[in-house]
């Protein structure tokens, strides 16, 4: 002997209704998500990144150099992030050393030629940056 707990408007999972109803509802917030976000880059562009007005307040004047890319984080993050790979890389490579001889081969390979690899390549993209930076300054030295 059970309980009937009746259906309480609950739809069994393969049923039509429920699928229906739920892909109709990602359809109309998808087409709501998309007008809200047309209107509101239009509203922050023409408000904050197209004027050239100098704002009094603080806060308005710190959002129009973070939309206008006047400051990049890019260059943070990245500093940040080849110091997190370079210490993983040299702790990961330990887990080699208990290998015998070509395990000790590989830490070795690992802790220098890795982390040559990995400075090669962060090197390379701050390249990019420091040439962004660079220019940027030019730029507003010859205005």
């Amino acid at each position: 002997m059970g309980y009937d707990y009746g259906n309480y408007g609950y739809n069994a999972l393969g049923s039509t209704s429920s699928l229906a109803s739920s892909g109709v509802g990602v359809m109309v917030w998808t087409i709501i998500s998309l007008l809200a976000a047309i209107v509101g880059c239009f509203l922050v562009y023409f408000m904050f990144v197209h004027k050239d007005t100098e704002l009094k307040n603080k806060k308005w004047a710190w959002l129009r150099s973070f939309l206008r890319f006047d400051k990049m984080l890019i260059e943070t993050i990245m500093k940040i992030a080849y110091i997190f790979a370079a210490i993983f890389l040299t702790l990961f490579s330990f887990t080699f050393f208990a290998g015998g001889f070509a395990g000790f081969l590989a830490f070795l390979a690992t802790i220098t030629l890795g982390n040559i690899c990995l400075r090669v390549v962060y090197e390379a993209i701050m390249l990019q940056i420091m040439i962004w930076k660079n220019t940027t300054e030019i730029k507003n030295k010859m205005k």
